[in-house]
Formats: C-alpha cells, structure tokens, sequence
C-alpha cells in the first residue's frame, strides 16, 4: 500500500473532487468546489514529495516526467476509486494534482440530464460535443450517455482518451477502451484507425488539434456516432472554435461538413449547490434544419436567438438553466451570476422573477445603437396667412387651404423627418 492511499481514502470519504499536492506546503482538497487545506497532514519537503510521487507513477510516466517536467496517467485503489494524475514540476518543486473518478458511473437519471440529451444516445450517426470548463464534469456526462448506450443497444464502442478515466464493462455493447501513450500514440492515429475497426460509436476525450477534429467530423460523415469534448463555455462558441481552427480557405467546406454531421453541443458548468455538493447547468443546442443552414451560412451569431424559440425540441440557454436552478433553490443567485457567460442577460431574468442579485445594477437592455422615439412637437400656435400667401403643407399650426382643420402635429414631425 503506497502512503498517498490513506490520502485517496479520506478523499473519497469526503466527496473531495480533486487532491492538491505541492513541494513545501499542506495538501489540499478541492471539496464542494472550494480550495480546503488538508487539516491531518503536515508540510510536505521536496524529497518527500518526489518519493510520494514515484511511489505510484508508472515507469514510462517516470522516464517522460524526468523529460518534460509533466506526465498524465491514472491510478486505481481497486474497490475504491480511479484517479487521474497530472504530474508537474513549479518553482517549489515536485507537485501533482489527482481527480477522483468514481468506479460506479452514474446513470442520466441520477444526474438530472435533460431528455434532449438522453435523445443524442439514441442517433446513429452524427458528431455530439460535450463542451465546458475544465472540472465542469464533461467526463462524467459523456461516461453516464455512453452507459446509456451500453445498456439500451447492441453496438460496438471505442474510447479514446487520455488517460482512460471511468471503466465501462461490457453490458449490451462491446466495448473498447483506449489510452494515448499507453495503447496508441495520439487521439488523431486512434481515430483514424477506428475506422478500420468497425465501430459504430466512437467516444474522442479531447479534440485537441485540427486533424482531430477534422477526422473526427470525417468519421461522423461516413456514418459514425461520434461524441467528442471541447473546452468552450456555449453552444455557438463552440461551432465557431471549431470552424475557426481551420484555415480560411477551408471554413467554407468545413461549415458545409459541419452543417451535415453536427447534431448536438451540451455546454455545461458546475455551479455550488446550497447544502453541499455540485450541479450542472446545461445548455443545449439541437440542430435542426435552421440550425444547419446558420452553420452552412456563416451566421453562427443567430445561433443563441434561434435556440431560444427551440424549447419544444429541447434547446436550452445555459442562463434558462442558471435561472431554474435559483428559482428551485438549488442553488445560490450570486453563485449563478458568477457562472453565466451573459451575466446581465441572467440578472435582468432573476429581477423579473423577483430575486436581486446584493450589489449588481441591472442594466438597461436597450438594443445598442437604439435610441429614444422622439418626442412629438408642441403644436403652434396659429399664425395669420399673409394676403394671398398659400399656406406650406405640413407645417404645424398653419390652415391649410380649403382642408378645414390644422395638420397634426406628430404627423407634420414625420413628414419633415422624411423629406
């Protein structure tokens, strides 16, 4: 048993998401969301971090963290839990970051994912992306559709990710799992010899660079269920990230290919739920026809409008979300404000709904450039016609000739304006 493991077991106890390790200072837990120094454990010297470290970390990990001061693996305390590991070296020394996995995946039902996304499980083909922050629980969604999957159908899985992080057993699906440096060399070879494999779903942990992302949209064309991760924050960011990784020369046949195979963004952040504990907002772009044609188009900017009149398709803006969740009182105004991208968009909605955010001014949501509708002119008094004279159409508080009535004031306004 390696020292570290009382740490992981307290870790687990706790519900802490993340451990913290640092040459020369306390450990600490990332619990709830919040940074928590470790009460039960001293100081931590340099030398004693590197042989806590080495203790565990495989002997290729060890050789590429001798190289490059960094390594990624994961390490399994069997009946306990699963923990990804960042190795690294700062200005203090040594240190380590180390995320709990748990061994049991959770269903959909029991993260509350919308029907929207349950929906994407059950496509055949087409590419899905779980998008957000990082630690904003993309893993743990992707892990709960793909056991969805293994349990409704009969189908052939492969993962690609780095490192490997929930364990799937086989239930209905035949599953394959697997891991850049260990079992291939990186995400765009695997993906490419996926398609010699004869999957029917392929699952990318992180679409990292443009061949990735380009054989991933490929393998999605030729009539693949693709689902794949990107670190953006909303639905019409995260067309516009991937079209933008492209050349300009290419964007046009990327959107053209991105219009066809694109049929879900899940964007989601996880915000502090009152009482303890973590929940997901979630966003949700469903792409449909209109959908596709502002993708093909180039109009990615009509994207958040068109998703707002989705809502029986199952479309969802992340501030909808933030907004139920404070509304159900799950979760804190100030706590939703932080996490909404349009942070006054989300405090005009908590003011109709009768809730104010202490020390945030709303606003006037006036469309920009717009200005106030004028005011009509005060009519004038009428003046005398000169002998003969003819009186100018339009003209405020001027007779005019054999009409019987004066002009309306607003309407002489209008009519100046327009000449």
């Amino acid at each position: 048993m390696a020292w570290i493991d009382a740490l992981f077991k307290r870790m687990v106890e706790l519900g802490a998401s993340d451990l913290h390790m640092t040459a020369g200072k306390q450990p600490s837990w990332r619990l709830h969301g919040e940074m928590t120094h470790v009460e039960e454990c001293a100081v931590i010297k340099t030398d004693q971090m590197r042989q806590i470290l080495m203790e565990i970390t495989p002997p290729a990990n060890k050789e590429q963290f001798a190289a490059d001061n960094d390594t990624d693996f994961a390490y399994a305390i069997k009946g306990l839990a699963r923990f990804r590991v960042n190795l690294f070296v700062d200005r203090s020394g040594p240190g380590a970051v180390f995320r709990q996995i748990p061994e049991e995946i959770l269903t959909a039902e029991q993260l509350g994912l919308p029907k929207a996304v349950v929906e994407f499980c059950r496509l055949s083909k087409g590419l899905v992306l779980v998008t957000g922050p990082t630690g904003s629980g993309k893993s743990t969604t992707l892990a709960a559709m793909i056991d969805f999957i293994n349990k409704t159908r009969a189908e052939h899985i492969i993962t690609i990710e780095d490192p490997i992080e929930f364990v799937h057993k086989d239930n209905e699906c035949l599953i394959n799992q697997r891991e850049v440096g260990n079992h291939t060399e990186s995400f765009k070879r695997a993906l490419r010899a996926a398609l010699r494999e004869d999957p029917d779903i392929v699952l990318v942990g992180e679409m990292r660079d443009l061949e990735t992302i380009e054989i991933a949209i490929e393998t999605a064309e030729t009539g693949h269920l693709v689902f794949g991760t990107l670190h953006t924050t909303t639905a019409a960011s995260t067309v516009d990230r991937i079209i933008d990784s492209f050349p300009a020369d290419r964007q046009a046949q990327i959107r053209t290919m991105l219009s066809t195979s694109l049929k879900g963004v899940v964007a989601q952040t996880l915000c502090k739920k009152i009482g303890g504990g973590r929940i997901a907002a979630i966003e949700v772009l469903v792409v449909n026809s209109a959908i596709s044609a502002i993708i093909r188009e180039g109009k990615t900017h009509q994207i958040p409008s068109n998703m707002q009149m989705g809502g029986k398709l199952g479309m969802k803006m992340l501030n909808d979300s933030l907004l139920e969740l404070v509304v159900k009182g799950l979760v804190e105004p100030e706590e939703a404000y932080l996490k909404s991208v349009d942070k006054q968009g989300l405090a005009s909605n908590l003011k109709v709904s009768g809730i104010q955010i202490e020390g945030v001014e709303v606003e006037d949501l006036t469309m920009p450039g717009s200005s106030p509708a004028p005011a009509p002119a005060p009519p004038q008094p009428s003046a005398p016609l000169p002998v003969g004279g003819t009186p100018v159409p339009g003209q405020p508080g001027q007779q005019v000739a054999g009409a019987g009535y004066e002009v309306d004031p607003f309407e002489a306004y209008k009519q100046q304006k327009g000449r």
